[in-house]
């Protein structure tokens, strides 16, 4: 069984996305535990405030099948992929951690880069699990935190 960290966010509609989502997620994977929900302004474009959280799960899905299923679980809530990268978006499901594992497959790398880089993924993990360690940056997501540049991005819990 694996551990998996899930960053979950959404501009549209947001609160409702967030939530169908969790109930799907809910019956993908075991053990889920939510962080703290977050909104922060958008990151690499203009465009409405984001939601956004971590979600920690257990599963005994493969790396690339949890990939898959995450991206059927953005497409069924109207994920338009056809615009640019950095855009407004109904549902943002990125796959962080699998366990300690460092992966690279294409588009897909573990850990993903967006920890050390946003504070949305950051700090809500850093919440959930401050003592864990980066397996990359050896050291725990609670110090990688705390050495953020939090004038970088706005972001609040709510």
């Amino acid at each position: 069984m694996a551990t998996i960290f899930i960053s979950i966010g959404s501009n549209i509609n947001a609160n409702e996305n967030i939530r169908l989502a969790l109930d799907d997620l809910a019956d993908s994977f075991t053990g889920i535990v939510n962080s703290t929900y977050y909104e922060s302004e958008s990151v690499g474009f203009e465009g409405d405030n984001f939601i956004n959280l971590v979600t920690q799960a257990e599963t005994e899905l493969d790396i690339p099948t949890v990939n898959e299923k995450l991206h059927a679980i953005e497409d069924q809530h109207g994920r338009d992929r056809s615009g640019p990268r950095f855009s407004s978006r109904t549902l943002d499901l990125d796959l962080l951690l699998y366990d300690d594992e460092i992966y690279e497959n294409g588009k897909l790398h573990l850990p993903r880069e967006e920890i050390l880089t946003n504070a949305f993924v950051l700090w809500p993990l850093a919440e959930l699990v401050p003592d864990k360690i980066h397996p990359l940056e050896k050291k725990t997501y609670a110090q990688l935190w705390d050495q953020f540049d939090k004038t970088s991005q706005s972001i609040w819990p709510i």
